[in-house]
């Protein structure tokens, strides 16, 4: 039997061992030239005018949070089919989460659920929304910006998932995920499954100076040296805390990792596009349940995830045979510790009956040939 195969994994090249050596050997290892060079590439990539490296996702959820001015018993509306931090981030902050239905097609937050919380509350209830561009399906932000603008709220993408996915909007232009267009904020990992692994880290892209200043602050505990924002000016060495911040930096050695992975994200995505359609051509006969797909939008398949009826049987069988399937996500509001809010008590049913079937099988660009035909035909031997 050949080696085990993950759900995801992470590949490290020469080149990506170099470029971390070569910063080892450099003046810097913390905040330094790398970390700039990071944020300006990333921000080139997908489109936005700026760009705010820090040490991992939940950080970049948490401090857009904050940016956006989250606070006491203010209400986020946000998918329940997601990891815990794109909920976590407002109640750090002391927010309230409100969770909304799933599409069942596209597996992302329903907008016309999220339309009948908002019609059906008075005005001023609700504060921001944050859609999860899951699995790397691009949520279709144009329309989540209309409505938040009717509603005069904010918009913070998680986009994890999706670093290189893009939709067309209704002037049939190309928006990539994370390009600022419709989101106020953008939010990125690089943990190692992600399509860029630095180890450990985030980004935060936005298109907004104001935001992009204040987030700076708030990755450097609210500290600042910047001539022009500091409200006195004691000589060279003087500083200000400004506001209420986080020690939340990346380091120079993570962003040199993280740099030199961006160089062929490019690559990475053609791969797991490839894996999609060997996926897709090999199980279109079986009854099995597939994300929606669409040729106006590019899924930058962070997870290939599919719906059978015997969810348990399927995963025990891969693992039998050295394939470690993953399911994403337990809803968040069947979790304990969401639960115990009454007001989250509540059936959410495409949510619920989607966990009840989903799986993740594997997909990462080093995925070899024969190790997707090894997961093709153990899934086809159990299914027929």
């Amino acid at each position: 039997m050949m080696k085990s195969i993950p759900y995801g994994r992470q590949f490290i090249s020469d080149e990506d061992i170099d470029a971390v050596v070569k910063t080892l050997k450099s003046d810097f290892l913390t905040q330094g030239p790398r970390v700039i060079e990071f944020e300006q590439a990333f921000a080139q990539y997908v489109g936005s005018k700026y760009a705010v490296a820090v040490s991992n996702g939940t950080a970049a959820l948490h401090l857009g949070a904050m940016a956006l001015n989250v606070k006491n018993g203010q209400k986020v509306i946000t998918t329940p089919i997601t990891f815990s931090a794109t909920a976590n981030c407002v109640k750090y902050c002391g927010g309230d989460v409100v969770f909304a239905d799933i599409n069942p097609e596209t597996y992302l937050l329903d907008i016309e659920q999220v339309q009948d919380l908002l019609d059906s509350s008075d005005k001023g209830t609700y504060q921001g929304i944050i859609p999860v561009s899951f699995t790397g399906y691009p949520v279709d932000l144009q329309a989540f910006r209309k409505l938040a603008d009717e509603h005069n709220l904010w918009l913070m993408e998680d986009a994890c998932h999706a670093p290189g996915a893009w939709f067309t909007d209704s002037s049939g232009h190309q928006q990539n995920v994370g390009n600022g267009a419709f989101a106020d904020l953008s939010i990125f990992s690089f943990h190692p499954v992600k399509h860029i692994a630095s180890g450990e880290g985030g980004m935060i892209t936005t298109n907004n100076k104001q935001l992009y200043e204040q987030l700076l602050r708030l990755r450097t505990h609210g500290i600042t040296k910047e001539p022009e924002l500091l409200l006195e000016n004691h000589g060279g060495w003087y500083y200000e805390l400004q506001e209420l911040g986080y020690n939340y930096r990346i380091t120079d050695i993570q962003a040199s990792l993280g740099n030199s992975q961006l160089k062929r994200a490019d690559e990475g995505l053609k791969r797991r596009i490839e894996i999609a359609k060997r996926y897709d051509d090999a199980f279109r006969s079986l009854n099995i349940v597939k994300q929606k797909r669409s040729e106006t939008e590019q899924n930058a398949f962070h997870l290939y995830v599919v719906e059978v009826s015997d969810r348990k049987g399927l995963y025990d069988y891969l693992k039998k045979n050295g394939i470690y399937a993953q399911v994403h996500y337990i809803p968040l509001h069947k979790m304990p510790y969401y639960r115990q809010e009454e007001s989250l008590k509540t059936d959410l049913p495409n949510a619920e009956g989607y966990y009840e079937r989903c799986l993740s099988i594997p997909m990462y660009p080093s995925l070899l040939d024969e190790e997707v035909n090894f997961v093709i035909e153990k899934v086809l031997n159990y299914l027929n």
